[in-house]
């Protein structure tokens, strides 16, 4: 990359909460973790051409708390991104979540038959599809992430949820309230477009 490029790269990243704030005022760039402890902060990505605003790994349950057929020292994390075209925070193309199971055990893993996601909000059950192996990582335990895209209006039912368990495989798990609400977070950020009325 030339110099040229390079800092073209750093000066739009330092005037793009500007620029979004001025345009948009419903529009938050990086704030501070609330109450449910999960950190959300605004990205551009200037080769995809779009807005992320992405809760970053949050924690879901570990060892007693997830009911895992295969593997009881499991510790199950969450990250999810909302991405919008274009340098605007009022319409989601789509979601992505990712989940990451940490393990002890090295051959515990999700095979491709295991990696289906369902999801029960409430009392609706959602089969959101089949999650793509992101990466395997392997140190003093075995970190496996998984992921899938959606459509937005499914992470709104997530969001709005009371009860909201998740499956992949044998693989099960029930987000705790503070990940309900940091999933509620995130989506307050979506804006409604400003309709400016006729002259």
């Amino acid at each position: 990359m030339s110099k040229v490029n390079y800092l073209f790269c750093c000066a739009l990243m330092l005037l793009l909460p500007n620029l979004m704030a001025s345009t948009n005022p419903g529009f938050t760039v990086a704030q501070s973790p609330m109450k449910h402890g999960g950190k959300i902060g605004t990205t551009y990505d200037g080769v995809n051409h779009e807005t992320i605003m992405r809760l970053d790994r949050m924690p879901i349950s570990c060892a007693a708390s997830i009911k895992d057929t295969f593997n009881k020292g499991t510790c199950v994390s969450m990250m999810v991104s909302l991405h919008c075209p274009g340098v605007q925070a009022f319409h989601v193309k789509y979601v992505t979540l990712h989940l990451m199971f940490k393990t002890d055990a090295w051959d515990q893993r999700h095979t491709p038959e295991q990696r289906d996601l369902t999801v029960v909000v409430n009392n609706e059950t959602l089969r959101l599809g089949r999650m793509n192996l992101i990466s395997q990582e392997t140190d003093a335990k075995m970190t496996e992430t998984l992921g899938i895209e959606f459509p937005y209006e499914l992470f709104k039912k997530l969001s709005a949820g009371q009860f909201v368990e998740m499956q992949v495989g044998p693989s099960r798990f029930m987000l705790r309230n503070k990940n309900l609400d940091a999933l509620r977070d995130l989506n307050n950020r979506v804006v409604a477009p400003q309709v400016v009325a006729p002259q």
